[in-house]
């Protein structure tokens, strides 16, 4: 066995026979150093230094304190997800920024539409919860609820028994949809899913009431505001469904969207990455944006401002901030978050 391997962790008991002090008075020096002389906390630091200790072990800690020390964050989607989406990443590191402001970790809680997944939820060693978007019948939202802990949702669903932060959907919706509208014959949306299942197609005079994401569920009745508001008829515009938010999904959707009788001449997409995807295959059909096809996306990433595309401009990372202060009772209450429509030229002008 190795030199390192063989070490053991010094105890708190060690630290106060080396110290001269109490065991109690080690761990107020930790846990309660108002409650300690100065000069007893360096004697405790200095003996902790020599011995090599470095404080009390966060498992113990946090069941003396009846605390945990960590944030637990629910990603709807598949865990990798969390890397692989830019906006997601962004809202993860708002969650972590106010974290480390206050020593406490990030514990993502993996999730998988399956029935064990209320049983991880209740298991997981968190002092609250934020819960990334998800639909209204996923019943981690109801674990989330049931084990009463301070938890936020973000983007939906929206609970009495929750806090909640998000932008206002509809009327964002509404604002870049007429962007992407303006003086167009063929609209096309295209959709974040529907519910879990996640099934793609393309629909027709589609309810928005139908969706059981809210997120989906509102930026298409802000869709529906645009067109119907300028004279058109709803049952005009196609609603195309991807399955997952990235550009690969859309750029695979679109490349039989853009073809045949009826090609779309104007696309509100929900989000930059699904913009950016259409955008591709368009380019390869040799379709110009905005002479051909007029195209909006949804959350002002760097990519979008270097396409030139006309966008919703949300910050994640402070909706991720804010959602990280709620749940650990810094808010009271999410309040409106700002967002704002950023012309570019993927949209003609009226």
């Amino acid at each position: 066995m190795t030199r390192a391997a063989s070490r053991r962790r010094p105890t708190m008991a060690e630290v106060a026979r080396a110290a001269e002090v109490s065991v109690m008075t080690v761990s107020y020096t930790y846990a309660q150093p108002e409650r300690v002389s100065e000069q007893t906390r360096a004697r405790v630091r200095e003996a902790a230094e020599r011995l090599g200790y470095p404080g009390p072990h966060p498992g113990a800690r946090s069941l003396r304190r009846g605390r945990a020390g960590s944030l637990g964050v629910i990603l709807g989607e598949h865990l990798t997800y969390a890397f692989e989406d830019p906006q997601a990443a962004r809202f993860l590191a708002g969650i972590a920024e106010v974290c480390a402001d206050h020593g406490l970790g990030l514990t993502i809680v993996p999730v998988t539409g399956s029935a064990s997944d209320a049983g991880r939820v209740a298991e997981a060693a968190v002092d609250g919860f934020v819960v990334w978007t998800t639909s209204d019948d996923d019943p981690v939202v109801d674990a989330v609820a049931a084990t009463g802990l301070p938890s936020v949702v973000h983007g939906g669903p929206r609970r009495d028994d929750l806090s909640f932060v998000a932008v206002d959907d509809r009327a964002a919706a509404r604002a870049v949809a007429a962007a992407a509208f303006a003086g167009a014959r063929r609209p096309m949306v295209l959709s974040f899913p529907l519910d879990r299942t996640r099934a793609t197609g393309v629909h027709r005079a589609l309810d928005p009431a139908g969706a059981s994401f809210r997120v989906t569920r509102q930026r298409l009745r802000g869709f529906r505001d645009a067109w119907t508001e300028g004279g058109g008829r709803w049952s005009q515009v196609r609603v195309a469904v991807c399955s997952r938010n990235t550009a690969r999904e859309a750029e695979r959707l679109a490349a039989g969207l853009l073809t045949g009788p009826r090609v779309p001449d104007a696309v509100a997409a929900m989000s930059d990455e699904l913009a950016l995807g259409l955008m591709r295959a368009a380019g390869r059909l040799g379709l110009a944006v905005p002479g051909d096809l007029a195209v909006t996306g949804w959350d002002d990433t760097d990519a979008a401002a270097a396409a030139g595309l006309t966008t919703i401009a949300q910050s994640l990372r402070d909706q991720g901030a804010r959602c990280a202060r709620l749940a650990l009772g810094e808010e009271a209450g999410g309040g409106p978050v700002d967002w704002r429509l950023i012309l570019r030229d993927s949209t003609r002008r009226a």
